[in-house]
């Protein structure tokens, strides 16, 4: 490269030419900085290098939270372990870690309904998405329906090649997917592609003994389970739903506050007489 004097002035331009949006926004505060401070040119450079990897791992995170289409507020922080005594909170924690969607594992999530399977499910798919993992969740019947499409308009390798860039695929209530043996093919198709390639979280209803309802053809059935178990963490979580709980506890406060009108209603007509 030829010496040449270089015009500082034109550093705002080639920051954007090169898309360092944190330098360029940051340089002048961090340059007088440095020049107040003494930093040698290999520091300064640094501190600039932190700020922009920071705000781009901010952005990444962003966008994949976005494409992710996970429900907003399921996440770790606001799931209530105690009222599931039998889930324990570390090995949620290291299921959340993703160590497991290397070698392309699974996880199933097994109980009645209203326990939690789903939001354990995406609050571990938040998780994952913090530490640099692609997720993608969505109701099973929405994307056999969409599998569907894509097959009858001949272009279901492009949509299953679309969402092998997702590291987990968290398909919501699996035993809901009453569909025919075409719709459900193509659902066999997505677990066999991403068999030990990329990793199914599954919430589900109903115990393996019951997924006859979703695959009609009983070899199917067999072989897709086989596939998921194979390499799979499997929670149950089989408790009193939320709802359940939460209505109870609404109508003992109701028959609590009642309890305590009646009792005052009585007081005052004591008083009275």
């Amino acid at each position: 490269m030829t010496s040449r004097e270089i015009d500082i002035h034109t550093l705002p331009s080639m920051l954007s030419a090169l898309r360092l949006p944190s330098f360029h926004k940051l340089w002048q505060e961090i340059a007088t900085r440095a020049d107040t401070e003494g930093w040698p040119a290999a520091r300064f450079l640094a501190v600039l290098a932190e700020y922009e990897l920071a705000e781009r791992d901010m952005r990444r995170m962003r966008r994949h939270l976005n494409e992710s289409q996970l429900p907003a507020g399921k996440t770790l922080a606001t799931f209530d372990f105690k009222a599931l005594p039998t889930l324990p909170r570390a090995r949620v924690e290291a299921l959340a870690a993703g160590d497991w969607l290397d070698g392309g594992a699974n996880l199933i999530a097994i109980g009645n309904s209203g326990t939690g399977k789903t939001h354990i499910l995406c609050a571990i798919g938040h998780a994952l998405i913090e530490a640099g993992h692609r997720v993608f969740y969505t109701r099973t019947s929405d994307l056999v329906q969409r599998l569907q499409a894509a097959r009858r308009d001949l272009v279901l390798e492009a949509a299953l090649a679309k969402l092998d860039k997702f590291d987990l695929i968290i398909l919501d209530d699996i035993t809901y997917a009453h569909k025919d043996q075409a719709e459900t093919g193509v659902l066999f198709e997505l677990i066999a592609r991403r068999y030990e390639y990329r990793s199914i979280a599954i919430a589900a209803n109903q115990p393996f003994s019951g997924w006859d309802q979703i695959f009609p053809d009983k070899a199917m059935t067999v072989a897709a389970i086989d596939r998921l178990v194979h390499h799979a963490s499997i929670l149950e979580m089989n408790a009193q739903s939320f709802r359940q709980r939460s209505a109870a506890a609404n109508m003992k406060m109701q028959n609590e506050a009642s309890a305590t009108t009646k009792n005052d209603n009585q007081e005052e007509g004591k008083n009275l007489t």
